[in-house]
């Protein structure tokens, strides 16, 4: 029976003309798109049956007299059982065991993560620390991926174990995936740890609850989900099920990116680029890999400082202009879903970030040229620069890249 499948699986794949691959689907319950932000949690806590919430947040955040944070700990009530309100950009394993020190203390039954990427990828993290009773920065490390070549201690949830509901103020997508990436502030190197489980149970997209989010962070996250569908279609593992995710989402974001910069003030714009990302990330949310552009974008981050989005500001549009050599032809529907299918596809990304008023050089987010040759070494040992669709197999190859963004 098995020999039998197989060759007719093969067989049909053969004729349709697509490869054999896997789409996953992550384990998430629901995703609420433009209802009031205070509805939509008590909505869902009552559906969870959360008594205690635990919220995690930033410090920005909290400084607010009625932002999102303050909103939904209105909502909560008597349901609210404690906030760490003191995440810092990429999520120090310090920020991970205090927090999930807190809500341990909490004796929560859910926690809620209100915030961009950083936020919500902390918030995974002290998930894995609750389960397994994680207090050190060190108990952590087993679990980090890579270890040994790839082999990670395992990680058991425990049954009933502790979920999160994440509602988001930027564009990043973070809340989308059961990946978290964390900084080991002591090398500072961009680590990840991963668990379905770790994916928030309930995503939450309020337009409304990113208007207290600096423009420059709301553009540039914007601009990490252009880069999510750019590398997520020119993917080899891209396939009819993820391929128009990746250009609906491109298409919805570079309409809506220029709208909310012209009217700060539109949900409709907000929630439209809020679809854009969504759709972009669904792609690497069921599997398609992500290329140089986010691997070297860890090394700047995380070695640099650089924000997220601001690595795929300065990145992108040169890693789609040095992978032309192999994939230009399938960059052109990356262009179409722009607008311009008779224009290269780097060209056009670039233009969109300084019309947003984003940094498009490497020397415009603080990078000196004595930096390039530490860049270039450290972005060799992450993943997606390993598989990049044009294969990058030394230093120098990663240099040209970021010469071509200089």
């Amino acid at each position: 029976m098995t020999s039998t499948t197989t060759r007719i699986s093969a067989g049909v794949s053969n004729l349709a003309g697509i490869k054999p691959g896997y789409f996953t689907v992550q384990p998430i319950e629901q995703i609420i798109f433009g209802v009031p932000l205070e509805e939509a949690i008590v909505a869902e806590a009552d559906r969870y049956g959360a008594k205690r919430v635990f919220v995690t947040s930033t410090r920005s955040l909290s400084q607010l007299e009625n932002g999102p944070l303050q909103r939904a700990i209105k909502a909560l009530g008597h349901r609210h059982v404690g906030t760490y309100s003191r995440i810092s950009a990429h999520s120090p394993r310090e920020d991970v065991i205090a927090g999930a020190a807190a809500g341990r203390a909490a004796k929560a039954d859910i926690i809620l993560a209100i915030g961009g990427g950083s936020v919500i990828d902390a918030t995974k993290a002290m998930l894995l620390c609750l389960w397994l009773g994680l207090e050190t920065i060190e108990s952590l490390e087993p679990y980090r991926a890579g270890i040994d070549g790839g082999k990670s201690a395992p990680i058991v949830p425990p049954e009933n174990a502790i979920r999160m509901m994440a509602l988001t103020t930027t564009l990043s997508a973070s809340e989308f995936k059961g990946t978290a990436g964390v900084t080991l502030s002591a090398t500072n190197s961009k680590q990840s740890f991963n668990h379905r489980l770790m994916t928030p149970v309930t995503v939450i997209l309020d337009p409304s609850a990113t208007l207290n989010t600096p423009a420059w962070l709301l553009f540039c996250t914007g601009i990490r989900a252009v880069d999510h569908a750019c590398e997520g279609y020119c993917n080899p593992k891209a396939n009819p099920a993820t391929e128009p995710l990746s250009l609906q989402g491109l298409k919805l974001l570079h309409r809506a990116l220029p709208r909310i910069k012209a009217d700060p003030t539109s949900l409709d714009a907000r929630l439209e680029a809020q679809f854009g990302m969504w759709q972009a990330i669904a792609p690497s949310q069921a599997g398609v890999a992500m290329g140089a552009s986010h691997g070297i974008g860890y090394a700047l981050g995380a070695t640099f400082g650089v924000p997220h989005g601001h690595t795929s500001c300065v990145m992108l549009p040169a890693v789609l202009t040095w992978n032309s050599v192999v994939n230009g032809d399938r960059q052109k529907a990356l262009s179409e879903a722009m607008g311009h299918p008779d224009r290269p596809a780097g060209e056009l990304v670039k233009e969109l970030i300084a019309g947003l008023d984003q940094p498009v050089t490497l020397r415009d987010v603080g990078i000196k040229r004595e930096n390039l040759d530490e860049i270039a070494r450290r972005s060799l040992g992450y993943k997606p620069v390993q598989i990049n669709p044009r294969k990058i197999s030394s230093e120098a190859d990663v240099r040209e890249i970021l010469e071509l963004a200089w």
